[in-house]
């Protein structure tokens, strides 16, 4: 399938993405990520691999286009829910004075 990445076009295929994704060890996830095979990626490093480009040539939005349409599940990194309990003003600044108060 065509896909144009940063620009340029490119002949990308599910068997190619896997074979060019074989042996490399995902670093840590912390945005959108694609699932490739048993792993998962983060979409910048996918990018780089498939394209031999710099990641600041393509946004993650590029790679991920190209990874949906070729079937592949793209994820975005789940929200951090709000803290359960969250501190005042007060109780921070007592916590940076070293003492502790509990309202």
């Amino acid at each position: 399938m065509r896909c144009v990445i940063a620009r340029f076009p490119f002949d990308l295929t599910k068997s190619g993405v896997l074979e060019s994704m074989k042996g490399i060890k995902p670093e840590e996830i912390i945005g959108e990520s694609v699932i490739i095979g048993r792993r998962t990626y983060p979409v910048k490093q996918v990018g780089q691999v498939i394209t031999r480009q710099d990641r600041r040539d393509f946004s993650a939005g590029e790679v991920l286009r190209a990874m949906t349409r070729l079937g592949f599940t793209c994820r975005d990194l789940p929200r951090n829910a709000a803290p359960a309990h969250a501190i005042t003003s007060v109780q921070q600044a007592s916590a940076l004075l070293g003492t502790a108060v509990t309202v």
